[in-house]
């Protein structure tokens, strides 16, 4: 009889242990699904924060494209007048930069008129313009082209430290090929040595 009691108690224990290792297996299996699940959640989250990326940064490009298209030559790489997004604007009319014979350099007296750009500019930030740089008859053409280039530039350069942004700036030279004033001498001459704005809007 108390072979019989005893072995029932250790029955019961052992079913008991039994089912409490049953239990902590599931625990174990459970801990493991359950990080199972985290892990594709984790995952999940990880591609869903990825995708907030991806959106945030396809956001920042359309913006930039967006601001790349409202500079026109960023978009084109046109000069200003054969690009088809500007327009030449006649309601202003700016007065000549002159500068001395074989010279680049620009005169104080004439910095005005340059300044006189840049406030319109910035008012009107919808503009851009080209420099047209010119020369009297004097030299030869490649070398009145190549001075025309160094007067425009000479032109650009201030505006740009007047805060006007580089991108609405281009220049070009005419060398002597279009005076501003028929003539052979130092009064037709000093008029046509000058620096030109050209305005142009965009459309």
């Amino acid at each position: 009889m108390k072979c019989s009691k005893m072995m029932a108690i250790l029955c019961c224990g052992a079913l008991a242990l039994a089912v409490t290792g049953c239990k902590y297996d599931n625990a174990n299996d459970d801990d493991v699904t359950g990080g199972g699940a985290q892990d594709v959640v984790t995952d999940g989250s990880t591609d869903d924060s990825m995708n907030a990326n991806a959106t945030d940064i396809s956001t920042e490009d359309a913006n930039a494209a967006n601001a790349d298209e409202m500079d026109l030559s960023a978009t084109t790489g046109l000069p200003f007048d054969q690009d088809p997004n500007y327009t030449r604007c006649t309601d202003v009319d700016f007065a000549p930069v002159y500068f001395g014979f074989d010279a680049s350099q620009l005169a104080p007296a004439e910095l005005s008129k340059i300044e006189a750009v840049a406030q319109h500019l910035q008012a009107k930030t919808d503009r851009v313009v080209i420099i047209e740089g010119n020369c009297d008859e004097r030299g030869s053409n490649e070398y009145n082209l190549s001075l025309g280039d160094l007067r425009a530039i000479a032109i650009r350069d201030y505006l740009v430290t007047l805060g006007i942004d580089a991108k609405r700036i281009q220049s070009k030279s005419y060398g002597e090929e279009k005076p501003a004033v028929s003539g052979h001498g130092e009064e037709a001459w000093s008029k046509n040595r000058r620096g030109e704005f050209a305005v142009f809007q965009h459309k």
